[in-house]
């Protein structure tokens, strides 16, 4: 059998694995000794909290980002070529989705190398599944611009997007940004617009909530430092 290119998953914050995690990535796992990680420290963590009988120390990692040459990344995919199977495992939720990890991913398909994704949690689509926004056509748009008047021209311009084409939008900030994002949105899209803000998504203290920017305006919640993802729709 042609060794393949396994994306796993890990989970949201600190989830407990079996809530989110099939047994069948932990079995995968146990037969791969080469990980292509987004950050070394946090997937030898991961690996260990996943299988504990995981000699770490015979693992080998190749870390993968914004500094990663394109020949490193290249070089990762050689154990492949020997037969051997290799993992990529990013930091949190699915890999190559809003992730370093969709170059190797490229890579990999054009050596027409297998690439097998393993099921594991999407705050994208859990966010969306929860949020009672449109499933059938959506965007993801990652993160917006951190200079705040370009960003505000990006919102009105998701928003407009959203009404005409009938399209949820969604994007990201980093967990330190979150409070000043979301009081951007509530000054900067419609007061009849809905927005859901979904914060620590599978964790014990997930919430996801969906009301009207009128609504959000006379309660802003306190995002600081939880990882959250935002939705806006008519």
């Amino acid at each position: 059998m042609k060794a393949s290119l396994f994306l796993i998953p890990v989970t949201l914050g600190d989830t407990e694995r079996r809530r989110v995690l099939p047994d069948y990535n932990r079995d995968v796992i146990r037969g791969i000794r080469h990980f292509i990680v987004e950050d070394v420290r946090s997937s030898r963590r991961f690996l260990k909290r996943t299988e504990p009988a995981l000699n770490i120390e015979s693992l080998c990692f190749y870390p993968l980002n914004k500094r990663t040459t394109p020949s490193e990344a290249a070089s990762y995919l050689v154990p492949l070529d020997k037969g051997e199977d290799v993992g990529v495992i990013s930091e949190a939720g699915c890999p190559a989705i809003a992730d370093p990890g969709a170059d190797i991913v490229a890579l990999a398909q054009k050596k027409g190398i297998p690439v097998v994704p393993l099921v594991g949690p999407s705050s994208i689509l859990l966010s969306l599944m929860a949020s009672g926004f449109n499933g059938q056509n959506f965007a993801f748009n990652g993160y917006l611009p951190i200079d705040a008047e370009e960003r505000a021209q990006v919102v009105k311009r998701l928003e407009s997007r959203m009404y005409e084409e009938d399209q949820t939008q969604i994007f990201i900030e980093t967990p330190y940004r979150n409070n000043r994002l979301a009081k951007e949105l509530i000054r900067t899209c419609r007061p009849s617009t809905m927005l859901c803000i979904a914060s620590n998504i599978t964790c014990p203290d997930e919430s996801i909530r969906t009301l009207s920017v009128k609504d959000w305006a006379r309660k802003t919640p306190d995002l600081n430092k939880r990882p959250a993802i935002f939705l806006i729709y008519k």
